[in-house]
């Protein structure tokens, strides 16, 4: 790309693509279409999964000028008393829906790559930017989760395998998007003849794509084909340390400039007694079986009683293992600021009650947000 077409691209996603708007920190809404959300819990809650309710959040965080609606791709369940996630929409139609639902946000899709042909996820994704008006992304997950991915192909790959394939895919999908002329493609996994698409994406050259990892793999994928990556929040100091270990990465070997944001649950009540009592009955409610069956999964010792695991499992049932965020709205702003000076561009939220908490956030929020200098 030529440093005038470089330019061009800066401003044309200035202009159209929220993502890129002129708001210091972006915010989003995560998880908001799978049973629980981001909390492994049975605290009580008015959040479910409906059409009706899930689209109202997304709508609501619209009205409040968020920028991102990212979901969560599910296709089985965690087990438990909450089987965790185990009723979830599919996010390509999902994002279609919420696409003319509303008006400014970006909707994504989260697509685990090997559960889609490229060519239809091309096609799919294209179709949504249309609908939405180029306010559509792509979230990619190379399908993590080894119970979901043998309900699709028998077995699970390798991990760095998964990114090779993951890298290959994507390849097929950025063509289709933005070549005229039909292509082959030919590797050990693929046998691609004269594939096309049209019409072409409005984003120009694709969609945002989002991806979130924190293997060499995966940081290696994230530097050279996304245009945001989603890190872990475990303090302000960690994340300060791969937010610019990521950007370095993406400038040194790539030659390119890339986003970094990450995810937070939001505990927010009117004195900061309030909010640790709320986020205590998260983890008191919690769903241990859940929560243990989804470490092993990561590969975590989840029997162990050290210290270290419990804390970790606390955060692993309130909040999908994200830092908390908890307090009075002075003190939420703080955090989110010092989050700002860590290098993050957005932070997309979880609740524990969406619609109802999304309400008190714009009222008591986003007014301090403004006034220091995160928000306008």
């Amino acid at each position: 790309m030529t440093r005038a077409e470089a330019i061009a691209l800066e401003e044309f996603r200035r202009a159209h693509v929220p993502l890129y708007n002129d708001q210091k920190l972006k915010l989003g809404v995560f998880g908001i279409n799978c049973s629980y959300g981001l909390n492994i819990s049975h605290a009580p809650t008015t959040y479910k999964v409906t059409w009706e309710h899930t689209s109202e959040i997304v709508r609501r965080a619209d009205a409040m000028g968020f920028e991102l609606a990212l979901p969560v791709a599910r296709w089985r369940g965690f087990g438990g008393t909450t089987d965790f996630n185990g009723e979830s929409f599919e996010t390509y139609t999902w994002a279609a829906g919420l696409a003319q639902a509303t008006r400014n946000i970006m909707v994504a899709a989260t697509s685990h790559v090997p559960t889609v042909h490229p060519i239809v996820a091309a096609k799919q994704a294209t179709t949504i930017d249309h609908i939405s008006n180029g306010r559509f992304a792509l979230n990619l997950v190379m399908g993590w989760f080894t119970p979901e991915m043998e309900m699709f192909q028998g077995a699970q790959r390798a991990h760095d395998d998964r990114y090779r394939y993951g890298a290959e895919w994507l390849s097929v999908v950025k063509r289709l998007w933005t070549e005229e002329e039909p292509f082959d493609f030919e590797t050990a996994d693929f046998h691609i003849k004269q594939a096309q698409a049209h019409p072409k994406p409005i984003q120009k050259p694709h969609p945002v794509l989002i991806n979130a990892g924190h293997s060499p793999a995966a940081r290696d994928f994230s530097a050279r084909e996304v245009d945001f990556s989603f890190v872990g929040f475990d303090s302000v100091e960690a994340v300060r340390a791969v937010a610019a270990r990521v950007r370095e990465q993406a400038r040194t070997d790539y030659r390119r400039d890339i986003g970094v944001c990450t995810s937070a649950l939001v505990v927010c009540r009117e004195t900061e007694a309030e909010a640790r009592q709320v986020y205590r009955s998260i983890i008191e409610h919690g769903d241990r079986v859940a929560a243990d069956n989804l470490m092993k999964v990561l590969g975590i010792e989840s029997q162990s009683f050290n210290e270290r695991i419990d804390k970790y499992r606390e955060r692993v049932v309130a909040g999908w293992g994200t830092n908390p965020i908890i307090g009075t709205p002075e003190q939420v702003t703080a955090q989110l600021a010092e989050v700002s000076a860590a290098g993050i561009d957005g932070v997309v939220f979880g609740f524990l009650d969406y619609n109802e908490e999304l309400k008190y956030f714009d009222s008591a929020v986003m007014p301090l947000l403004r006034q220091a200098g995160l928000r306008k």
